[in-house]
């Protein structure tokens, strides 16, 4: 086994200790890690290759706590507009380009339920209701 792959197994499970990673994702990050390094080692880098957007299903890069974005492969609770704008994308765009449906929230799911639940405690559709019926009489 050469040093760069050694060096990119040891980055990788840095990540793997502090983060849940698939199978998949582990693999493709030690791969791209190990190209990574052997380039700069050879001062032959080549941004544009470790830029590559990940391969896979986007629906599975949406997990219970995290989310990871398909472009950079970084892991968040949420793909903010902030973010997607660095690599040049909207929310809408991004959606498009990884086939994910156009109302899907780029969140994480513990995220979505959290929310879920305190829209439903709110109960602002009786609020709502409450306050348009006065003005009908």
């Amino acid at each position: 086994m050469d040093d760069f792959l050694k060096e990119a197994l040891d980055i990788v499970k840095a990540q793997a200790s502090v983060r849940t990673m698939s199978e998949e994702e582990i693999t493709s990050m030690v791969q791209k890690l190990s190209k990574g390094l052997r380039a700069i080692s050879d001062d032959d880098v080549q941004v544009e290759a470790l830029n590559e957007p990940i391969a896979g299903d986007a629906k599975k890069t949406i997990r219970e706590k995290t989310i990871t974005c398909m472009e950079c492969g970084k892991s968040f609770k949420i793909l903010t507009k902030k973010h997607l704008a660095s690599h040049g994308l909207t929310p809408l765009e991004y959606r498009e380009k990884y086939g994910l449906k156009k109302t899907s929230p780029l969140v994480c799911k513990s995220l979505q339920r959290e929310r879920r639940r305190k829209m439903k405690d709110m109960k602002l559709w009786e609020k709502r209701r409450k306050t348009a019926l006065p003005l009908e009489e």
